[in-house]
């Protein structure tokens, strides 16, 4: 017996009705709860919205992120091991300079000033011999930050325009400059951020 195309939609129709509403029922029952969360948009009308959970999205670096990650890796282990010998040096220059500041004889400023350096070789020498060129690059930018002097002005006024100019030399053999100046605005932002997570881990001003 053949069922015209009538009697099949008649016959199909009421069956899938019956399958849908029983699939509705055994889903949402008559104490089941539904959360339906609202908003107001900007034209004042609430409407439904969902919360999605997070998705994490990995990728491969670039090229020029590596290069970035690895600079900043490298300037942030410099920066953790240099930046106490920042502070010591800002220390130690207000305590000499408390010493110096009610001595106007050369000869006895000379002595002050030679009776700290040889205890400050004592104390540091074996530490900063460690360091590696770009650490004392590193270490040169932070004193100056720390103190408002470059590590060439510093050296002028303890040591004198010579012993400067020496040492001024000797930081051009190794690519650098007594006199390089901290800029934590621009080209030295990146250090300035990471100085600041070091003050905020260890409260070091």
């Amino acid at each position: 017996m053949h069922l015209t195309r009538c009697t099949t939609y008649k016959f199909v129709l009421p069956l899938f009705l019956a399958i849908l509403t029983a699939r509705v029922s055994a889903q949402t029952g008559e104490l089941d709860t539904l959360k339906v969360y609202a908003m107001v948009d900007v034209n004042g009308d609430t409407i439904p919205y969902s919360i999605l959970p997070s998705v994490t999205v990995f990728t491969q670096l670039t090229k020029e992120q590596k290069k970035y990650w690895a600079e900043w890796t490298r300037l942030r282990n410099a920066v953790y091991v240099t930046y106490p010998y920042a502070i010591a040096a800002s220390r130690i220059m207000n305590e000499i300079n408390g010493q110096l500041v009610k001595v106007s004889d050369k000869k006895e400023r000379k002595k002050i000033i030679r009776a700290r350096e040889k205890e400050l070789k004592r104390e540091f020498t074996d530490k900063l011999t460690k360091l590696s060129v770009y650490q004392g690059k590193v270490l040169m930018k932070l004193i100056n930050r720390q103190t408002g002097n470059n590590c060439y002005e510093i050296i002028e006024e303890y040591k004198g325009f010579m012993t400067a100019a020496f040492w001024q030399g000797v930081a051009f053999v190794f690519g650098s400059n007594l006199k390089q100046a901290y800029d934590g605005f621009g080209k030295d932002h990146d250090m300035e951020r990471i100085v600041r997570d070091v003050q905020a881990m260890y409260g070091n001003g």
